[in-house]
């Protein structure tokens, strides 16, 4: 079992401008396979994450124009974040009480990866069907 968020997070994660607009982030998102992007300011400060679901009920189910639309706009705010020597029953703890789905995880203020419920599941339970469904591979 793993001790520190590092041996479970997914390392190096995408980051975006918030001035990219909704089309090209999910272009980037689709062609890396993944369901989250971290929204970067440029003072490299942690401006906010955008799900896949983020930029259907924010972005397109908006309306407007998705190719002019900016990711910023529809960035969730960071309410919380983790560090990669903590330990995976501190992020489930923090994923509780604040509700969220996905952990950026920071050391010394820079975001080095992204910790999600799934890969939680996989860690505690790899039994589970939480634990089945996140390791399975893509079917998109």
């Amino acid at each position: 079992m793993a001790t520190k968020i590092r041996d479970i997070m997914t390392g190096s994660p995408t980051s975006v401008s918030p001035d990219l607009d909704l089309v090209t982030v999910a272009r980037a998102m689709r062609d890396e396979d993944i369901g989250a992007v971290l929204v970067i300011a440029e003072d490299d400060d942690l401006m906010g994450l955008v799900t896949d679901r983020d930029l259907v009920v924010r972005g397109l189910a908006a309306g407007g124009d998705p190719s002019r639309a900016k990711i910023g706009a529809i960035a969730s705010s960071v309410t919380a974040t983790i560090g990669p020597d903590d330990s995976p029953d501190k992020a489930a703890q923090v994923m509780r009480e604040r509700s969220v789905r996905r952990l950026p995880v920071l050391e010394d203020g820079r975001p080095v990866g992204i910790v999600s419920i799934g890969d939680l599941a996989i860690e505690r339970d790899s039994g589970s069907a939480l634990a089945d469904i996140s390791a399975a591979r893509s079917n998109g």
